[in-house]
């Protein structure tokens, strides 16, 4: 069998186009036929992967898969480089867009990470709001990659609709408090632009009460897929730095909310209760936990909130600037861990701001993961590994 890390110089039995025609992305436009042995495979009209932008050469004996080759960076973002000639405020704003599933949590890592750097301390009720918002985000990121598994689902109770609809809920939810239905630009450093709205919090209780109760469909969903689908191993998980609910679905116990908590977390209390057999099926229960999870936490959160009164930000003067030196933050971003290095010279503009995605990792990892998988379960393999193309090519 050839080794996962070096393909077979001759050319690969199936090419894989992950996206969909119809988004304008692929090499292939929409209604022509593919070339022979090229698989255009399109997880959804809601899924994250529908953007395109990930190819995969697969080399195979039969229907089994028995090397894998992935191609990215087709997106040319040069995002890091782009930070090194914005001030601070201008980098929240570029920040939120690598991960557009989760754009808030961008600009709050990086932010934590400058904060950190000032050492500046937020306003209690700053602090709690960003608990909660980066909660929301992580519900309506999941209600996404969901959304493959509902394709799967008989019934008119738990479908791709009415995940795309709490999905658009969460939206509007953030557009009534930022003005912004996609790229929130809600963080500032000390805190956040502006407190809630009268109700919004109430309002953000009863959509993640709903959440939840799609995500106890969700689970007992991926209870029944088929076992044994693409296992990730402790070791891989280790090998390719992989996190979030992927990781915990291998038996990894791994978040930083419980294990380095940040914001308001070591005061919240989180359940680890999903399946941990690695396999797609469990990585699918792993994020059907998560939500139910978050809906637990805001429900919580906003009780909080109820007696914690004050600003929400810190005044500081227009042109910030950041003492020499530098530092490494994590916070666990919806897919995993995401991290910032940044690197500080004493100027208005970072002198280097590197980002670490959990996207990256887990599409590294298909050249080794989708070893051993058949063509039938392919996309079930790959629906389970969820990547945001923005969040691989920085």
């Amino acid at each position: 069998m050839p080794s996962p890390d070096s393909p077979p110089a001759a050319r690969p039995d199936v090419k894989v186009l992950l996206g969909s025609p119809a988004a304008g992305r692929l090499p292939v436009l929409a209604g022509q036929t593919p070339p022979a042995g090229t698989i255009l495979l399109d997880l959804g009209p809601d899924h994250p992967s529908r953007a395109g932008l990930v190819e995969l050469d697969l080399w195979t004996d039969g229907e089994l898969i028995t090397a894998a080759d992935v191609r990215v960076g087709a997106m040319h973002r040069g995002v890091e480089k782009l930070f090194e000639v914005r001030d601070y405020r201008q980098v929240l704003m570029l920040a939120d867009r690598h991960d557009w599933q989760a754009p808030y949590n961008g600009e709050l890592t990086v932010a934590l990470a400058a904060e950190d750097m000032l050492g500046l301390e937020v306003p209690p009720r700053a602090l709690w709001l960003r608990t909660l918002l980066a909660e929301v985000t992580r519900i309506s990121s999941h209600a996404g990659f969901l959304g493959w598994l509902a394709r799967q689902a008989p019934g008119e109770t738990f479908t791709g609709a009415r995940l795309a609809a709490l999905r658009e809920e969460g939206r509007q939810l953030m557009r009534d408090l930022t003005g912004n239905r996609i790229h929130p630009m809600i963080i500032r450093l000390g805190g956040l632009a502006a407190d809630t709205p009268e109700g919004w919090i109430e309002a953000v209780v009863a959509w993640a009460a709903r959440a939840s109760t799609l995500a106890q469909v969700a689970r007992t969903v991926a209870a029944d897929l088929p076992a044994g689908v693409a296992v990730i191993n402790t070791d891989q998980v280790n090998m390719y730095g992989l996190s979030g609910p992927t990781a915990r679905g291998s038996g990894v116990d791994a978040d930083l909310r419980r294990h380095q908590p940040y914001l308001a977390y070591g005061e919240l209390t989180i359940t680890p209760d999903g399946p941990t057999t690695g396999d797609a099926a469990a990585r699918f229960g792993q994020l059907a936990v998560d939500l139910i999870n978050s809906a637990q936490l805001i429900t919580d959160i906003a009780a909080r909130l109820e007696t914690v009164d004050g600003p929400v930000g810190v005044k500081l003067p227009k042109i910030i600037k950041l003492p020499e030196g530098e530092t490494w933050l994590n916070t666990e971003a919806p897919l995993g861990i995401a991290g910032v290095h940044l690197v500080s010279r004493g100027d208005k503009t970072p002198w280097r701001l590197k980002l670490r995605t959990p996207s990256f990792a887990q599409v590294a990892s298909l050249t080794e993961v989708l070893v051993g998988v058949d063509l039938p379960s392919l996309e079930l393999a790959l629906a389970s590994l969820g990547h945001v193309v923005g969040d691989i090519d920085r």
